[in-house]
C-alpha cells in the first residue's frame, strides 16, 4: 500500500452527506518539522495555510478535482472531504510529490511567493 503521509484517510463518519464519503486529515500542528518549514518560509503552518498551498497545487495541475473536495480545516488541522475513493486517489497523486516528504516541500516553498498567500 502506498504511503499517504502526512495525510490520514478514513471513511467519513457522517454518511448523511454523499459529498463527504472520505475524510483526508493532516494534523499540521503535530508535524513539527513541517510546521517549522512553513514558518521558515513565512507561512503560518496552520490548517488554513495547508489548505491554501494544497488548493494552489490542485488548481495548477488538476483543477477539476476541486469539484470533488470540500475543505473544512480547523485550527492546526487540515481537513478535506472527498466524494469517493477516486477523488482521494487523485488528491494524493497530485499533492504527494510536494507534501510527501519534507525535502520536496522545501523545494516547493523556495519557488512560492509568501505574498501570494494569506496564511
Amino acid at each position: 500500500m502506498t504511503s499517504t503521509f502526512p495525510f490520514e484517510v478514513a471513511a467519513a463518519k457522517t454518511a448523511a452527506n454523499p459529498a463527504r464519503q472520505f475524510a483526508i486529515v493532516a494534523h499540521a500542528g503535530a508535524l513539527e518539522d513541517y510546521h517549522d518549514l512553513f514558518e521558515d518560509f513565512g507561512f503560518s503552518g496552520s490548517g488554513a495555510s495547508w489548505r491554501e498551498h494544497l488548493e494552489t497545487i490542485i488548481e495548477e495541475f488538476e483543477p477539476e478535482l476541486l469539484e470533488h473536495l470540500e475543505f473544512d480545516e480547523l485550527g492546526d488541522t487540515f481537513l478535506a472531504y472527498a466524494d469517493g475513493p477516486g477523488a482521494v486517489e487523485r488528491f494524493l497523486a497530485c499533492v504527494q510529490p510536494y507534501f510527501g516528504d519534507i525535502a520536496r516541500l522545501e523545494k516547493y516553498f523556495q519557488q512560492a511567493d509568501p505574498e501570494d498567500f494569506f496564511q
